[in-house]
């Protein structure tokens, strides 16, 4: 089978097609915060319910003052939520599309095994 270059125009279709350099750059932001294996554990234990900092710690065994520094992180980058309940700060994921991003790579990974 062979391959036919595109034209100028539809080159410039494809480019057009890209988000804006801001957004792109967001986008880049937003997967590098799954490339960290303490943020992605933090991820997958708030996938299951909701948590606080010494919870999440035990779940998945790292120190608090770890785990304190990647939620603000993921907070930041509007992937994890928090509610105060007296004196315990509770973490959720902030919405269901956390939970597709992760599901869609781990079934690209699968699939290719």
């Amino acid at each position: 089978m062979s391959y036919t270059h595109l034209s100028a125009e539809d080159l410039k279709a494809v480019a057009d097609s890209f988000p804006d350099q801001d957004k792109l750059d967001d986008l880049v932001g937003l997967f590098k915060l799954f490339g960290d294996q303490t943020r992605l554990s933090i991820l997958m234990a708030l996938m299951n319910r909701e948590l606080c900092v010494h919870d999440i710690c035990k779940t998945i065994d790292v120190s608090q003052s770890a785990v304190s520094h990647q939620l603000r992180n993921l907070r930041e980058a509007k992937l994890v939520k928090s509610r105060r309940v007296g004196k315990e700060i509770i973490y959720s994921l902030d919405d269901d599309h956390v939970k597709e991003i992760y599901s869609v790579g781990l079934t690209h990974i699968l699939e290719g095994k």
